[in-house]
């Protein structure tokens, strides 16, 4: 059996000579040989294992992007739903602004229509008043002249000038 330096020294990959200064007995030589095939078949699998997980964490990576694209696409979405929601209801609203201002227009120009015939009424109405006025007067005038040249006093109002 080889010493335990050799081991050592023959698993780190290193060619030195036994410490021992003897030759290599031919039974180390053939389990050498036969590790090479072993040693291989262990670093291959490692490289197939490390293979797998690299397409496992490829295939991982590809799935979250995946999944972020179809949420950032989701969002825009429902921010589009949004923003056209609260376009209609701005259009609405201004809609319903201008007819409020037209019925405004429309009701303040009533109530100019009214005011302007409540003055035509009262203007109306001052000169009837004026005309009653002035055919009164006309009236007292002439009962004035009547009693004069009659010399009767008036029957109605001022009782305490009679005799």
């Amino acid at each position: 059996m080889a010493a335990p330096e050799e081991v050592v020294s023959r698993k780190s990959g290193a060619a030195e000579p036994p410490l021992s200064g003897h030759a290599t007995p031919p039974q180390v030589a053939e389990s050498d040989a036969a590790r090479q095939p072993l040693d291989r078949d262990i670093a291959m699998a490692k490289l197939e294992h490390e293979k797998k997980l690299s397409f496992i964490k490829a295939w991982e990576e590809r799935e979250k992007s995946k999944v972020e694209n179809k949420a950032q696409k989701r969002q825009a979405k429902v921010s589009s739903w949004e923003n056209s929601k609260k376009a209609s209801l701005e259009a609405q609203l201004k809609k319903i602004q201008e007819q409020l201002e037209r019925k405004k227009a429309e009701y303040a120009e009533k109530m100019k229509n009214k005011a302007a015939q409540i003055h035509k009424h009262a203007e109306e109405k001052r000169a009837t008043v004026e005309a009653r006025k002035g055919e009164e007067l006309l009236k007292a005038s002439e009962m004035a002249a009547k009693y004069r040249a009659t010399g009767q006093i008036p029957k109605s109002g001022f009782a305490c000038f009679r005799d």
